[in-house]
This record gives C-alpha cells, sequence and structure tokens, in this order.
C-alpha cells in the first residue's frame, strides 16, 4: 500500500506576493507535492488554510499516514480544535514534517511544549545543509554537504527539546550555524522538522531538498494507529491479570470514601 501523504499548505504569500507567486504558481504546496510524487511509494494530496476546517477533519487525518505542515503568516488563524485534533492523530501515529516557519505553528509548539524560538535574517544569503548523520535514513542518497543559494537565515538557540536525532545542521554566509534537522516522537507519532523553505526563494525546486522530503516521509510513516493511547481507562479489579483483593482507601468509588460530608 502506499504511503498516504498529505501535504498542508498556508496558502497566504503566493496570494499577496507577486515573487512568492513566480516562484510557486501553483502555490507551495503543490511544488512540495510534485517533488514527493517522485516516489512512487507515496499517494500525495493537498489541502490548504482556507478549506473548512483547513482541509483537515478527523475523516482526512485518518486517512492519512504521514502530514507534511508549511505555515508562516497565519499561525493564529488556524482553528484551536483543529490543532487538537491534528495533535491528537500524531500521538496515535501518524507521522509529522513541519517546514521552514512552521517550528511556530501551534501544532509544533504544542508537541514540543517549547516557545520554538530562534533567531532569523532575511538577506538571501547562502545555506550549507551538513549532513552529520549520514546513516540516518532521511539523509538517504545525499552527499555530504549540499547548498541553497538564497535563504532566510535561522540561528541558534533554538529553543526546543533536545531531539532523538540531528541529521542536519546549517551553516549560513553570515556567520550562524542552525540545527536544522530534527527528529522526535511523540507517542506513536514520528516528527521531523526540517529548516530550509523560505518563500521568497526557490527552496522547493531543489533536487536534494526534494530528496530529503521523500526520505523524510518514508521514515516518519509507522503504518499503525493507536486510538487506545487517548484514553485512559479504569481497569477492574477482576480484570487484573493476576488474582487480587481491594485494600486500602481509595477515591475512585461511587460515594468517594474517605470524603468529609458536609
Amino acid at each position: 500500500m502506499p504511503i498516504r501523504t498529505l501535504v498542508w499548505g498556508e496558502n497566504v504569500h503566493e496570494q499577496k506576493n507577486k515573487v512568492v507567486a513566480e516562484n510557486y504558481p501553483n502555490g507551495m504546496h503543490n511544488q512540495i507535492a510534485s517533488l514527493l510524487k517522485q516516489d512512487g511509494n507515496l499517494s500525495v494530496k493537498t489541502t490548504t488554510l482556507q478549506e473548512p476546517e483547513h482541509g483537515l477533519t478527523d475523516s482526512v487525518l485518518a486517512e492519512t499516514d504521514v502530514l507534511l505542515w508549511w505555515g508562516h503568516a497565519a499561525h493564529d488563524k488556524v482553528d484551536d480544535a483543529v490543532v487538537k485534533r491534528v495533535m491528537e492523530h500524531v500521538w496515535q501515529g501518524m507521522g509529522l514534517i513541519v517546514l521552514h516557519s512552521g517550528h511556530h505553528s501551534k501544532v509544533f509548539k504544542g508537541l514540543m511544549g517549547s516557545p520554538a524560538n530562534l533567531h532569523w535574517r532575511e538577506a538571501g544569503e547562502r545555506e550549507r545543509l551538513w549532513v552529520v548523520n549520514p546513516g540516518h535514513p532521511i539523509a538517504k542518497g545525499l552527499p555530504a554537504y549540499f547548498e541553497l543559494e538564497y535563504e532566510e537565515m535561522y540561528g541558534e538557540p533554538f529553543t526546543v527539546p533536545e531531539p532523538l536525532e540531528t541529521v542536519f545542521v546549517s551553516w549560513f554566509q553570515g556567520g550562524e550555524v542552525f540545527r536544522s534537522g530534527l527528529t522526535y516522537r511523540r507517542g506513536a507519532g514520528n516528527i521531523f522538522y526540517f529548516r530550509p523553505g523560505h518563500e521568497t526563494y526557490p527552496t522547493y525546486h531543489d533536487a536534494n531538498v526534494g530528496q530529503v522530503l521523500r526520505n523524510a516521509v518514508n521514515w516518519a510513516y509507522s503504518g499503525d494507529r493507536h486510538a487506545h493511547l487517548m484514553k485512559a481507562p479504569n481497569t477492574p479489579v477482576g480484570e487484573a491479570i493476576e488474582k487480587i483483593e481491594e485494600r486500602g482507601a481509595k477515591l475512585s468509588a461511587a460515594d468517594h470514601a474517605g470524603e468529609v460530608k458536609k
């Protein structure tokens, strides 16, 4: 079965900025999708902020194995109920790939439990991405490093939790460095953050970037959903694996044993 992949795009800059529209005449989400479609193992769809429920209904997410997220100008426009829904599907096993300024999305910050802040500069400078974990599946088929001639600078410190693995580290012409490819696991879901992708530059036309994204989708795919992780059921004494007898006070009884009556 192909990996069911959904690209979520904010689709705001393309409508308002001539440079972005020239770089991505069909929208950034569709260009990202075109890179992914080069892998015949992926079944790729797109949706945007402007769709009802941002195109992220429960039924859509239930049929999504890996979700890619690009956002920037409208983080606050994403409905909190949709954010919660996406996070729940990640906890159950849906893979998530967060791109560029998606680091400040409600979804990513919520899953990280951190502000995910950083330093930045928009100067069209060269970015050199070093593959610091060449044996990682996300680095498969890549050279020791690759360069993007024009990119926005992100600089450390990046206020996210310590990752499980660091796959890429970036250097910029201005001298800054940045951990630009990080993996996490939340619940049963695999998460990858990938830094490049500023909207005024043609980053998503780069062959190496495409290779990273295809690799990342294959890595993030788990193939399973674990809905029971969203529940916290009580296990009755009679259903214990080993035979036990109740003893001591407890609060779970209907009359809350031990509660002072007024």
